[in-house]
């Protein structure tokens, strides 16, 4: 194949990737996913042309004008590339604390349900320590041993321990979430029946004097757990509250709202479990002193309250600017 017969040959999608550069650069709304795939097949085809031309027309201008292009998408994607990290940086940093903010009254809701199990269950357990066994799941309830609380197994992989949790509490996070369009109902029984699992092994480590112990087995990684958890209800109670009062829209407008909105409020809450899965998984079990565990669990705490505060003069920052701007 000559250099005639080459460049007849590939043209039209060299023009086509031009075509392409152009309308992402200036972002025009034809910018689709359909889009985003032909541009990533055509920078392809181009850099094997590239390679093509460089093997067979070294010196010809078109080898130069394959380089140019194949440079030019490079750049385009890896600006691209830049933007959505930023965008998820935005998100996390900014956006997600903004959602958070603004329905924060429905966190509280989830908040109190939860303490609403817990106390229920402490106090029932308290006046007979055997309701342990009707509160709690029988295989639950069979292993627990408060006077083994501290002992410490060489054999437990703390990695496989840490995913196993992450994965569980996201998925109590999910159903939480996804609880709201049962009414929020689904989302209530789930807060009330973890607050009830708490309160009743705090209750059975009361009678055995073992309640320092068991907190300090609980504060590092559920500051932050907990918080995450009620994040999410407090998503679910929010679309739950939506559908039952829908106001002047239809109950499927909000549920297409709120869903949006509330997804939004769950992915925000993946790091925070990631975080508590780690320290559960590490540090709980790990073999140091008592206090330092209450230390990891003051820490965190303070880390989310300057989370938030950072997030919200983020926030109002942002905010100034649009409306300085504007």
């Amino acid at each position: 194949m000559n250099v005639k017969q080459f460049i007849k040959m590939h043209r039209d999608e060299w023009k086509e990737l031009e075509q392409l550069m152009v309308a992402f650069s200036k972002r025009r709304n034809g910018i689709t996913g359909d889009n985003i795939t032909l541009f990533n097949r055509l920078y392809q085809k181009a850099a094997q042309n590239l390679s093509y031309s460089q093997t067979y027309f070294p010196t010809d201008e078109v080898t130069h004008y394959l380089n140019g292009l194949v440079s030019k998408s490079h750049n385009l994607m890896y600006k691209d590339q830049v933007s959505s990290f930023k965008q998820i940086r935005y998100f996390f940093s900014t956006k997600f604390i903004g959602l958070f903010l603004e329905q924060w009254k429905f966190v509280l809701i989830a908040l109190i349900l939860f303490t609403i199990g817990a106390i229920g269950s402490f106090l029932s357990v308290l006046n007979d320590p055997l309701h342990i066994y009707s509160i709690l799941p029988a295989e639950m309830a069979q292993s627990v041993a408060p006077e083994q609380l501290g002992s410490h197994d060489g054999s437990i992989d703390s990695a496989l321990m840490s995913a196993s949790i992450m994965t569980n509490n996201i998925k109590v996070a999910i159903l939480a979430f996804a609880g709201g369009v049962t009414f929020g109902l689904l989302t209530v029984y789930l807060l009330i029946s973890n607050g009830i699992l708490v309160g009743a092994l705090a209750a059975l480590y009361w009678h055995h004097g073992k309640s320092y112990d068991f907190w300090a087995y609980i504060v590092p990684h559920g500051m932050i757990e907990l918080t995450a958890i009620f994040i999410a209800g407090g998503a679910g109670l929010l679309m739950g509250y939506k559908l039952f009062v829908p106001g002047q829209y239809t109950r499927g407008y909000q549920l297409k709202q709120q869903a949006k909105r509330s997804v939004q409020l769950l992915l925000g809450t993946i790091p925070l479990f990631i975080i508590a899965g780690i320290i559960e998984g590490f540090i709980t079990p790990a073999a140091i002193s008592l206090e330092a565990k209450y230390l990891v669990a003051f820490l965190t705490v303070i880390g989310l309250i300057l989370y938030v505060v950072i997030g919200r003069l983020k926030l109002m920052k942002t905010r100034t600017t649009r409306d300085s701007g504007s």
